[in-house]
């Protein structure tokens, strides 16, 4: 086997190296393990991140318009964020074409003038507070 080179590899190594015999976790099943530490991990990822949206959203619309925007998002919004995220950290190439994409979108918000960008984002986000409009 040739010599791990990424990070998450020499990780893995270092545990599976350990003198300990046992299987790490609760559970005596290394699957049960496995599943309840993806749970975990995803769980405090999820609500670190929805915070940390809230607070920036916040600050400039107030906490209330915050909260709905973030809890509100579509699960296509979802799901397509989901999926570009799991393309940009499979590879290399796909984080310098996601990362690309990003640059790009940025040049042309910047493009279209701070009050017109600015504008078009505030609209998407207010659909996004009030999906059906009855604010």
């Amino acid at each position: 086997m040739s010599d791990p080179t990424h990070l998450t590899d020499i990780a893995a190594d270092a545990v599976a190296d350990a003198e300990d015999d046992r299987v790490p976790g609760p559970s005596p099943n290394p699957a049960t393990n496995l599943m309840i530490q993806d749970i975990l991990l995803r769980s405090v990822g999820r609500v670190s991140r929805m915070t940390l949206e809230k607070a920036l959203l916040g600050k400039k619309y107030g906490t209330e318009f915050a909260k709905d925007a973030v809890e509100n998002r579509s699960l296509t919004h979802t799901l397509a964020a989901y999926g570009v995220t799991k393309f940009a950290t499979k590879s290399l190439p796909g984080f310098a074409l996601v990362s690309t994409g990003l640059l790009v979108k940025t040049l042309f918000d910047r493009s279209q003038g701070k009050r017109k960008a600015r504008k078009a984002g505030e609209k998407a986000l207010r659909d996004q507070a009030d999906p059906d409009g009855t604010r």
